[in-house]
């Protein structure tokens, strides 16, 4: 080697020496940071929640003194909370910011400003797509229609993990207007859209052949019950005599507007419910009042009718009023009391469990229908098609 290749190999040895040590002494820094001021997970270990604000104090101290941003300590207590209550490992416990409290209510009692669609978030390929809009929404009318795909919200794109935050966007003041970018097969759309008060029909009905009543219960948010009743009068008006309902992909709603729809079809005193809270106490709703409805009734159910659903399909089955078609239920036989805080926030706590009149359970188990039925692998359900509700008019045909 000549004198002039030894002094680049020992130029090159020099930086990878020099490299190693730096690396060496980083990882040492680091390694002592980390464990000469924390001692959290012994915290955490002992299980004692008063060395929790000691556990936050430790870090917020580290924070102050090294984070080169800003803190912004309402966020950050706002992600504690939620992270704490997130901890309890229950998929329906949960803790609302203010602002999303105020959603979570006018979602459920059916008092909100928007546009007026129903969204499915596809996580698989990342995409939101228009389930349907409401009848006589804003959307309805503007021309939005079922299949299409948000790809953006005034000019922001649109994905699955950012779903949540585009559609409180899309809400807004009355009277005020939204833009939305829409996929439509090949093409590209845009739309103003005026976001105005939506008043939710949670209903559908009509009178099928042979004088079957047929009423879909798309959830049980409020007023859903007053609803059924007026849905059921109408068609009773036009001679039906007998009855389907409808509650497939319903995914639930308010326990109460379940028990008002199930008090119009069962005897009085009737077992509607059976609760049993944390102490083990056991609660029995009975109906209240004469049943008002006597004709056959069949139920249409699938994997996707859960909670609130359950109960219905659930009490029909077991005092003999009903028959069940479809799939298996989705088995959430759970309820939780939702807590509102005195700053709007709110506090959702699965608070009991709950049990079919003849006390079957039904969280995580589901509830099995009379006659399984599959729906046809096509991508588009018509009536036609529609094996479960082709095979409920067949047994009401035979009544």
């Amino acid at each position: 080697m000549n004198d002039t290749g030894k002094k680049i190999y020992k130029v090159i040895m020099l930086i990878v020496i020099t490299a190693l040590i730096t690396a060496l002494l980083t990882t040492m820094f680091v390694y002592q940071k980390l464990t000469g001021k924390m001692d959290i997970q012994n915290i955490i270990e002992s299980g004692d929640n008063s060395g929790l604000e000691l556990a936050l104090s430790q870090i917020r101290s580290m924070l102050e003194e090294e984070y080169i941003g800003d803190l912004d300590d309402k966020a950050m207590i706002e992600s504690a909370i939620k992270g704490y209550v997130e901890g309890v490992g229950d998929e329906y416990t949960e803790y609302y910011p203010p602002v999303e409290m105020s959603s979570v209510l006018d979602t459920t009692y059916g008092n909100y400003v928007g546009i007026g669609i129903y969204m499915l978030v596809n996580n698989a390929s990342g995409i939101i797509e228009v389930q349907s809009p409401m009848e006589g929404s804003p959307a309805e009318e503007a021309g939005i229609k079922s299949g299409d795909i948000i790809n953006k919200v005034e000019g922001e794109q649109v994905t699955a993990s950012n779903a949540s935050d585009m559609s409180n966007k899309i809400k807004g003041e009355e009277g005020t207007k939204v833009n939305l970018e829409i996929l439509r097969g090949e093409k590209t759309l845009n739309f103003e859209v005026e976001r105005r008060k939506i008043v939710v029909k949670h209903t559908k009905s009509e009178v099928l052949e042979n004088n079957i009543g047929y009423i879909q219960i798309s959830d049980f948010d409020g007023g859903v019950a007053d609803e059924f009743r007026e849905r059921y009068e109408n068609l009773e008006k036009q001679g039906i005599t007998s009855l389907i309902i409808d509650i497939r992909d319903n995914g639930g709603g308010i326990v109460d507007e379940s028990l008002e729809i199930l008090d119009m079809f069962c005897e009085k005193n009737a077992t509607l419910l059976i609760t049993v809270d944390k102490k083990n106490n056991e609660d029995v709703t009975k109906s209240p009042n004469d049943a008002v409805i006597n004709m056959p009734v069949i139920v249409l159910v699938n994997e996707n009718s859960a909670s609130a659903s359950e109960i219905l399909a659930g009490a029909l089955k077991d005092n003999g009023v009903a028959k069940l078609v479809g799939t298996k239920t989705y088995g959430k036989g759970v309820i939780q009391t939702l807590h509102r805080l005195t700053d709007g926030s709110g506090l959702k706590i699965t608070s009991e469990q709950y049990y079919t009149p003849n006390h079957n359970k039904i969280n995580k188990v589901g509830i099995d229908p009379d006659y399984e039925v599959k729906l046809p692998a096509s991508a588009v359900i018509t009536k036609e098609n529609d094996t479960q509700l082709q095979k409920a008019i067949e047994l009401l045909q035979e009544k």
